[in-house]
């Protein structure tokens, strides 16, 4: 039988420790909320009211039971007011000394049987359980922001922890209604560690100016159905804690060098610009602590008319392809008003993408998404063939044919002789560079990377990849066709991944690696990024839905262009293709879903 906590302190009033107060009060827990002195407790006070008071308006909480939940709250100044609790959490500064001379002094007050635990979110749990006389009562409880929102806490057992305490805590997190994933005390535990290296990269990816914040964000909020963007997310943790729990990381986890904080980080943080706690960060805020981002000197010019910005007139576009991508573009283009050529090989192929387009068409229909003679209308918009020569008069044409350079290039070398001067010759490539496409013609500056998300009527994203030798206006113009065709347009250089797969694969391949380190399962991993970060979905359900070979081949690419040792594909995802466990589409990836 697991212990039963009647009693329960909680060391440290910020945000934190004033959401943790709240979760055990809300389920019949009694809490005694310690601050180091009387104007830190009312801070803390306020902190617990603001947050209960915002419950109760929004309906989430009855008044009744808020009057409650604040009667088991007993707020104090001093240590000592914790001397017959039977679970004391700290939420104090992520400083080791800090901590240790904390639980130095809790071990010298607590009852003796007292489970002590720290929230810390990167440091060690086992250094700073050896500051006691009873390490193997010291745990890491580590609660995610909002606390009282937030499903998830990482318990976090050192290799002296007593199977008891860890059991004991697991039922406790039970008994609030979150969900537990037990680790070992490893540097970041799961969602700190698979997370920080991300926000890292994105913060170097700003720095080399390889693309705008705002597209930055945009691209991995649309592009992967994340919460915020990466930047935006540093803005909310605060760049001083995200340069702490790196640096952290960095000296604990084998000195990996995409933990490294980024200069500019650090940068920033000596400039005091922390994010929303300080009124500005990667943005600008209406005031320290407002959510509220107002325009600053780096703020994109509002879009004036279509013309305005050097775009070129787009009336027809070609689409070159037969496959679901190509098949999704000319429906993009046909239901946005554009006249539409699509070209195939072969007149078997012509009419099996005619055949899948009406099919899309009239499911928008059935919908209620798309009207019966818009659908006509569109459809009326698309001229099919199998011969190249029809593009001649085109001012736009969209390749989306096999991810084969050398297929790639062969097509380009031919539109170059057929199109008329000044189109815009677009790839939908996803990993190749595009500058190697654009030289196979004579026109390179009129050549852009313009790749869809797959399915592309629905997905709201177009990566809009400028080369060395774009022109600004090809750039502006590819700009002004996402605009019309209701898309976000994000522009990025020419590298490997642009910005979501440079972004989003580094990242599954650590989720990898900490599967094949045995440091936790798959599911406590995709438990972790669900429900501690809101993401959509877990590094292992997503493997299998892209296909564990599409992800092997992506990750090699980032290797070979960057060659940073951090991106060497995991061993054990290479073992996995190998043996032919690609995921979803075989049946078999880290999971098995045959039995499903």
């Amino acid at each position: 039988m697991a212990r039963e906590f009647t009693s329960v302190g909680v060391v440290g009033l910020g945000t934190m420790g004033a959401g943790i107060v709240e979760v055990f009060a809300r389920n019949g827990v009694d809490v005694v909320a310690v601050e180091i002195s009387d104007g830190a407790l009312e801070r803390g006070r306020a902190n617990l009211t603001g947050s209960t008071d915002r419950a109760v308006a929004r309906g989430k909480l009855a008044e009744a039971d808020r009057d409650a939940l604040l009667s088991r709250v007993d707020f104090r100044v001093g240590l000592d007011a914790l001397h017959s609790v039977d679970l004391v959490i700290e939420a104090v500064p992520e400083h080791l000394d800090l901590k240790q001379r904390l639980f130095a002094e809790l071990d010298r007050i607590c009852r003796p049987e007292a489970i002590l635990a720290t929230n810390t979110s990167s440091l060690s749990v086992t250094e700073i359980s050896v500051a006691t006389g009873r390490p193997n009562q010291v745990i890491g409880i580590h609660f995610f922001n909002p606390a009282p929102v937030m499903k998830l806490v990482e318990v976090v057992r050192t290799v002296v922890t007593s199977a008891e305490v860890v059991a004991d805590v697991e039922a406790l997190c039970a008994r609030l209604g979150k969900v537990d994933v037990t680790i070992n005390d490893r540097a970041g535990f799961i969602a700190n560690a698979l997370l920080f290296g991300y926000l890292n990269h994105a913060v170097a990816m700003h720095e080399a100016h390889y693309a705008t914040r705002e597209d930055i964000d945009a691209a991995m909020k649309l592009g992967c159905g994340l919460p915020m963007g990466p930047l935006a997310l540093m803005d909310l943790i605060g760049l001083d804690t995200a340069y702490e729990i790196l640096d952290t990381m960095y000296r604990r986890g084998g000195r990996d060098r995409r933990h490294a904080p980024a200069p500019l980080l650090k940068q920033m943080v000596t400039a005091g610009l922390l994010g929303r706690k300080s009124g500005r960060g990667f943005y600008t805020y209406e005031r320290p602590g407002s959510p509220k981002v107002v325009p600053d000197e780096r703020t994109p010019a509002t879009a004036g008319p279509a013309l305005a910005d050097g775009a070129r007139a787009i009336a027809k576009v070609g689409v070159v392809g037969s496959g679901t991508m190509a098949t999704g573009i000319i429906e993009v283009f046909a239901k946005a008003g554009y006249e539409v050529v699509s070209v195939t090989r072969g007149a078997e192929k012509s009419a099996k993408v005619c055949e899948a387009v009406k099919t899309s068409l009239n499911k928008g229909v059935v919908r209620g998404k798309l009207s019966e003679p818009d659908r006509d209308a569109a459809l009326g918009r698309v001229t099919w063939s199998a011969t190249l020569d029809h593009l001649a008069d085109v001012d736009l044409v969209v390749e989306a044919v096999i991810e084969e350079l050398s297929v790639k290039k062969a097509l380009f070398a031919s539109l170059d002789e057929i199109c008329k001067p000044g189109v815009v010759l677009a790839t939908t490539t996803s990993s190749l560079p595009v500058i190697d496409v654009a030289m196979a013609t004579h026109r390179p500056a009129d050549v852009v990377g313009l790749h869809f998300f797959n399915p592309a009527p629905v997905m709201p994203l177009v990566e809009i990849v400028r080369t060395i030798r774009t022109s600004e206006e090809t750039t502006a113009t590819a700009r002004a066709v996402c605009a019309a065709l209701g898309k976000t347009g994000v522009v990025c250089a020419d590298r490997s991944g642009f910005v979501v797969n440079a972004l989003l694969f580094p990242y599954l391949n650590d989720a990898v690696k900490m599967l094949e380190a045995s440091y936790s399962t798959a599911d406590d991993i995709d438990h972790a990024m669900k429900l501690g970060c809101g993401y959509p979905m877990g590094p292992f359900e997503l493997l299998d839905v892209v296909g564990l070979d599409v992800s092997l081949a992506i990750q090699r690419e980032l290797y070979l262009e960057l060659r940073e040792p951090g991106f060497a594909p995991a061993p054990l995802l290479e073992h996995l293709v190998t043996a032919g466990y690609l995921g979803r589409k075989t049946g078999r990836g880290f999971r098995d879903h045959t039995r499903r």
